[in-house]
């Protein structure tokens, strides 16, 4: 069997400067661990420059280990499994996704225009599945890069952009990673971009209330909003929120896109793009966790696909990591308009656990 293992650009690099024996995942991935075999492989693909990278033979049945290995301090990848490389590529001869070899053979983007985003959904992840087809052939084409018939692939001028981070050395001489965005000109008609945001707006309430939650939307939204969700109970929107938090905590949870709560607790809080510039759902998000360091919130940035990495670059800025509570790439993950649409289509999300959306979310820091 073959999985996705995902690496960020920084963990790939560690992962290549160390002796390559460990592969580690997040603690949340325990679960799907559990399955994984001896003599399975994981396929490792590398984010934010969509290339694949590696084919990466397993040779044990996963252990917990927090020794610091893919990140500087705390190390969110303890779930590990050892391994040892079948092949392992310099990144100038790993495969870019939308090169013509790949893009043409794969069973997700085969088909697909090289613009249609919905084959992320399958790489939101690691340790998804990959068809047995499409893992032998990745595996046989990633091991002619090692041939003499080896193809490169020039990292290009976007490539190195995507490449760039910042270290910051914190008081406590922790050194964290972080990203100064660029401007971004992108330009979106914004009748769509609203119409589209209040959709998953509304998908994501009604998300919430098929798993027994109360939902909490703006006043400002719930109009639009309640024109596509229609609560099977009118218990299920609250009027008011039913916390005790000063002013400026509750202005602020007030205005965030989609609260999931069960009791008096937040349950999920969701900021969705409504323009064309995200940060200032990414900025709302932060405020909360400067307000109330000590809430365990779990946060989700929804937008389009396309838009993952640019979520990524603001929530890395260095005002967003050195946040009291600790870097908010941390505490605040990213989830496609795909993946809520998907979510919404289960048939068993009465028997589902809020839990469930971390095999749709995508983090800052995947390995």
């Amino acid at each position: 069997m073959y999985y996705i293992d995902l690496f960020s650009p920084e963990t790939y690099d560690k992962f290549s400067q160390s002796d390559q024996t460990i592969s580690g995942f997040r603690d949340t991935q325990r679960g799907t661990a559990k399955s994984i075999k001896k003599g399975d492989k994981f396929a490792c693909y590398v984010t934010r420059l969509s290339r694949w990278i590696g084919i990466l033979e397993i040779k044990s049945t996963y252990f917990e280990d927090d020794k610091p290995i893919f990140v500087s301090y705390n190390d969110p990848f303890t779930v590990r499994f050892e391994v040892e490389p079948v092949v392992w590529l310099p990144l100038e001869y790993s495969i870019p996704i939308h090169a013509d070899e790949i893009w043409d053979n794969l069973s997700f983007t085969s088909g697909l225009k090289k613009n249609d985003t919905r084959w992320t959904g399958r790489v939101r992840g690691s340790l998804t599945k990959l068809s047995e087809s499409d893992g032998a052939f990745l595996e046989q084409l990633l091991l002619r890069q090692i041939t003499k018939k080896k193809k490169k692939y020039p990292i290009t001028d976007d490539d190195e952009r995507k490449l760039q981070t910042l270290k910051v050395k914190t008081v406590d001489n922790k050194v964290l990673t972080v990203v100064v965005p660029e401007n971004d000109d992108e330009k979106t008609s914004k009748e769509k971009v609203t119409r589209e945001s209040i959709e998953i707006q509304s998908i994501l309430a009604q998300i919430g209330e098929r798993m027994n939650l109360k939902i909490w939307l703006p006043r400002n939204d719930r109009v639009r909003v309640l024109e596509s969700w229609r609560p099977l109970e009118k218990s299920a929107l609250l009027d008011t929120l039913p916390m005790n938090y000063d002013g400026t905590t509750l202005k602020t949870i007030e205005n965030i896109d989609v609260i999931w709560i069960k009791g008096r607790s937040i349950v999920r809080a969701f900021e969705i793009e409504h323009t064309t510039s995200i940060y200032s759902g990414i900025l709302r998000m932060a405020d909360l966790m400067a307000l109330q360091p000590n809430l365990n919130i779990k946060a989700h940035i929804v937008a389009p696909s396309e838009r993952r990495d640019k979520v990524f670059q603001e929530i890395s800025r260095p005002v967003f990591t050195l946040l009291e509570k600790g870097p908010l790439s941390k505490t605040c993950s990213f989830i496609s308009y795909e993946a809520v649409r998907e979510l919404a289509k289960e048939k068993r999300i009465e028997h589902m656990l809020d839990s469930v959306l971390e095999e749709y979310e995508d983090h800052a820091e995947e390995q």
